[in-house]
């Protein structure tokens, strides 16, 4: 609670730095194990990707093994089959044949019980939103790295970009390795997920800009350090904006989905909760590791790093920037330096003899 309290309060309760090497690691290693999963299994593509035919069938008590049986008869038996609301039977075949399809309806009448739904999707439709999704992945790319290259600076770029590919990355790794279906609508989750990330990392960046423009001057910080600053800042604004937009993303699932039986709803709420809550982990742990390790590398703040080393301060845990520190280190900022190199001169004050600049009228004398 102590921890808590002192994010709360703006105050630097935890050094960030000290895990980033273990974030990394722990990315690494579930990218890895995402893209494996996903050249070895694959994804659980949906009917409208792979094209094919799909049957609702109500039939009370009737198990997956049973309906299996049946759809092995009929030369399917590699169909996929889910039980939805305990009584309805989802059957997906890859049949493409109308005339198979409609004759593979009927024996599931008389096998199962009565067809509520039967729907043909042909693979053309679903090759069109992918070539879709593609262009917008790409055409986001750009546009970002782009904009937060003039608005801040490349290495920001960098660190953003890299955090939204280890989003998506991640995100499409949980469903390959859980086998969850690929629908569309999960695409255009996959997409939205891109936009968090993407927020949650420029609130950070633009904390880490005002902190590092107000003590940056007075050489007593390492890059690092402010950084770890900024974290501290800005770690339960991004914690509450991923707790308040998981709250109707959830409901929308239980609701939805458990209650009122809705797919859709479902597909798109497990792949928006998995991406909200690890893109503010990106944010925190990965995109801030990788910009101050690039701002690091640059000449200033390696003398930085230098004058703080020649201070006495050894190397260890990261030093904690109290909020009074912070305030009075912005007060002792560098002067500026006058265009000639040497210290700013003072303007010579200029006295005003009276309110309002008007000198006072003499007396006259009396006679």
């Amino acid at each position: 609670m102590s921890v808590l309290g002192g994010l709360y309060r703006g105050e630097s309760a935890v050094d960030f730095p000290s895990l980033w090497r273990r974030a990394v690691i722990v990315s690494t290693v579930a990218v890895l194990v995402g893209l494996a999963s996903f050249g070895v299994r694959g994804l659980n593509l949906g009917l409208d990707f792979e094209g094919g035919t799909s049957f609702e069938v109500r039939s009370p008590g009737t198990s997956v093994a049973e309906a299996r049986q049946v759809m092995e008869r009929l030369d399917s038996g590699d169909a996929r089959i889910q039980i939805v609301d305990g009584e309805v039977l989802l059957i997906r075949s890859d049949v493409q044949d109308p005339i198979r399809a409609a004759a593979i309806r009927d024996v599931l009448v008389v096998e199962l019980g009565p067809v509520e739904a039967f729907e043909q999707v042909g693979p053309t439709w679903g090759d069109q939103v992918t070539d879709k999704a593609i262009r917008a992945l790409l055409v986001f790319f750009v546009v970002v790295a782009l904009y937060i290259t003039v608005r801040l600076e490349w290495k920001m770029a960098v660190g953003a970009m890299v955090a939204v590919a280890h989003d998506i990355v991640l995100s499409v790794g949980v469903y390959s390795v859980l086998q969850f279906e690929i629908t569309p609508a999960t695409v255009i989750a996959f997409l939205t997920i891109m936009g968090y990330s993407l927020y949650d990392t420029i609130v950070v960046y633009d904390k880490v800009r005002e902190i590092v423009g107000r003590l940056g001057a007075t050489d007593r910080y390492t890059y690092t350090e402010l950084m770890n600053l900024s974290l501290n800042r800005v770690a339960m604004r991004s914690i509450n904006t991923s707790i308040t937009s998981a709250i109707p993303v959830v409901s929308m699932l239980i609701i939805g989905s458990l209650i009122m039986g809705a797919s859709t709803l479902q597909q798109f709420a497990v792949a928006l909760l998995v991406g909200i809550f690890v893109g503010s982990y990106s944010s925190l742990f990965l995109a801030s590791a990788i910009v101050a390790g690039l701002k690091e590398r640059e000449e200033r703040w390696r003398m930085v790093a230098e004058k703080v080393r020649s201070r006495g301060v050894v190397a260890g845990p990261t030093r904690v920037i109290g909020r009074q520190e912070a305030a009075l280190s912005d007060t002792r900022a560098a002067p500026r330096s006058s265009p000639t190199g040497g210290p700013a001169k003072r303007r010579p004050t200029i006295s005003v003899p009276g309110a309002g600049g008007v000198p006072p009228r003499p007396r006259k004398k009396k006679r």
